[in-house]
C-alpha cells in the first residue's frame, strides 16, 4: 500500500487546477475526493481532466464536476495478489482502499515496475536548430545541449522516455551535429539505441521525417518532439491514446489563455448590444509533441520542405484521424534567455534532473 496516500485527499469543493497539482507532484497519477470524515465520494485521473479540458471546462471549476462518482474500489484487508488482479482485469492503476463504512484507509497502486512494458516505438528527436534567439549561448553549443540543471537539455528528454519503456532513439541534426553525436554515441552509455539522421538543408519540422531509414519498425507509430522542450509528459497515456483511436497523427495540445486588456464592445449598428470588461480567451497551442504513425511518415519525400502543421492539415483533408492530446503536465518550450533561466530554477522541484 502506497505510504503517501494521504496526499492525495481532497474535497469537493476544491478546484480541478488544485486536484491536477495533486496528480502532477504525487506518483500516484489520482486524486481521491473525500468529505469532512474521509468517506469517498469520487476519484480523479489525468484522463477525467483531460476530457474536462475538451469540453471547455476552466480549471477553477469545482473538482466534484469531474469527480468518477462509482470507482472501483476495494475493501480493507484484500490480500496484495487479489489487488494486482483487481487493477490488472479493470486496467486501472490504483485503487482505493475502504473500511466497512466506505472511508478511505489506503490506496494501492500497480507499481510501474510490475508491469512497465518496453516498448519498440521509435522516438524522433528534432536537434537541428540554431538557437539563434539564445545567442550568444548557442554560439559554440547547439540548443538541445545547453545545460539545465547539470544535464543537456535532450539528455534530459531522452532519460524521460527512458523511464518510460523507449529504447530506440533518432535524432535529427544539422547545426553543430559534432557536439550531439560526440556526447550520446550510439546510445550504448544510456542503454538505448540511438541513430542520427542529417539534415544538410533545414527541412522544417515535418521534414526530417523523409530522412529516417527504412528499417524502422513498419507497423509501429513514433513519437515526435523537439528537442528543446522541457517536460514530464505521460508518454506511454500519449501512446495509448493514439493507438486506442486509431489516429494517423496525435498533436499534444496546450492550454493557453489571453486576456484581452480592455472592455469588449458588441453592438448591432450604433447601438451597444453587451459589454464584457477584459473577457479572457481559451485557445489551445502546439506543444512540439506528436505521435505520427506510418501513413503519414510514408508520405513525406527524403529532402522535402514541410513544417509539422502542413503536413498534418494534408492528412486531415485526406481523413479526419487527426486528433490533440491535451496536456496538463508541466512544459516548457526553452526558445528564449527567459524560458532558459525559468527552466534552470524549474529542473530541480520537478525530480527531472
Amino acid at each position: 500500500m502506497s505510504h503517501c496516500w494521504q496526499k492525495t485527499l481532497i474535497g469537493p469543493e476544491s478546484t480541478i487546477k488544485h486536484a491536477l497539482e495533486i496528480i502532477n507532484s504525487e506518483a500516484l497519477r489520482v486524486a481521491l475526493v473525500v468529505d469532512e470524515e474521509s468517506k469517498l465520494l469520487g476519484i480523479v485521473t489525468d484522463g477525467d481532466i483531460r476530457r474536462a479540458l475538451l469540453n471547455n471546462q476552466s480549471l477553477n471549476d469545482c473538482v466534484s464536476s469531474v469527480m468518477n462518482i462509482s470507482p472501483c474500489t476495494a475493501r480493507f484487508g484484500a490480500t496484495k495478489k487479489e489487488l494486482i488482479q483487481l487493477m490488472e482485469s479493470r486496467d486501472i492503476l490504483s485503487v482505493p482502499i475502504l473500511d466497512d463504512s466506505l472511508y478511505v484507509v489506503g490506496l494501492e497502486t500497480l507499481h510501474s515496475a510490475l508491469s512497465r512494458p518496453k516498448y519498440n516505438n521509435p522516438v524522433f528527436i528534432m536537434a537541428g536548430g540554431f538557437g539563434t534567439r539564445l545567442r550568444p549561448l548557442t554560439d559554440d553549443c547547439p540548443k538541445p545541449m545547453l545545460k539545465v540543471g547539470d544535464k543537456p537539455i535532450l539528455e534530459t528528454l531522452i532519460r524521460g522516455f527512458i523511464k518510460s519503456g523507449f529504447e530506440n532513439f533518432y535524432i535529427s541534426t544539422h547545426y553543430m551535429p559534432e557536439v550531439i553525436q560526440a556526447y550520446f554515441g550510439d546510445g550504448s552509455s544510456l542503454g538505448v539505441n540511438i541513430t542520427y539522421v542529417h539534415e544538410d538543408a533545414p527541412l522544417g519540422t515535418g521534414g526530417a521525417l523523409g530522412l529516417l531509414p527504412d528499417d524502422i519498425p513498419a507497423d509501429l507509430p513514433l513519437i515526435m518532439m523537439n528537442g528543446d522542450v522541457l517536460t514530464n509528459v505521460d508518454y506511454q497515456r500519449l501512446l495509448e491514446f493514439h493507438n486506442e483511436n486509431e489516429a494517423d497523427a496525435t498533436m499534444c495540445v496546450r492550454e493557453y489563455d489571453y486576456q484581452i486588456p480592455y472592455g469588449v464592445i458588441n453592438g448591432d449598428g450604433n447601438r451597444i448590444t453587451s459589454m464584457i470588461e477584459k473577457p479572457t480567451h481559451r485557445f489551445f497551442v502546439n506543444a512540439g509533441i506528436y505521435v505520427i504513425s506510418p501513413r503519414v511518415i510514408h508520405s513525406v519525400p527524403k529532402n522535402y520542405n514541410i513544417d509539422m502543421p502542413t503536413l498534418l492539415e494534408q492528412h486531415m483533408k485526406e481523413r479526419e484521424k487527426v486528433l490533440m492530446f491535451p496536456i496538463h503536465e508541466y512544459w516548457l518550450d526553452i526558445g528564449r534567455m527567459d524560458d532558459f533561466k525559468r527552466a534552470q530554477s524549474d529542473i530541480h522541484s520537478l525530480g527531472l534532473d
